[in-house]
């Protein structure tokens, strides 16, 4: 799948992989590739940077870890983090509905409509 198909969609991938349980970051590329079936593959470049902005706009905290005497950053949900998860899941079925209805139409049925109403 093109990198760029995610654009715009990112914010919501973080938080969705967040939402379980707090991850640090290369736990949370795994995260997206795995639940995407590795379809998507995020980078480094592109995770950290989004990942500060989500914080800064409190939708995620932060805290250091240290795990086998190595410290990293993990990143939790907050509340606002995931009520803005929710509006994105919405605004996202809603997108798919609208797309989905133009690229796979439904067909009328052959004798009016498929109530059997005429119209």
């Amino acid at each position: 799948m093109r990198q760029d198909a995610v654009r715009g969609h990112l914010d919501g991938l973080l938080l969705a992989v967040l939402e379980p349980a707090p991850l640090h970051g290369y736990a949370i590329i795994t995260a997206v590739q795995q639940r995407s079936g590795g379809a998507l593959e995020l980078r480094t470049g592109t995770i950290y940077p989004a990942l500060n902005r989500l914080e800064r706009l409190g939708l995620l905290r932060s805290s250091w870890e240290s795990e086998g005497g190595r410290k990293r950053r993990c990143y939790a949900l907050t509340e606002a983090g995931a009520r803005f998860l929710a509006d994105e899941r919405t605004a996202w079925q809603d997108f798919t509905a609208a797309i989905g209805a133009v690229l796979n139409p439904v067909t009328p049925h052959p004798h009016g409509s498929p109530h059997g109403q005429s119209a």
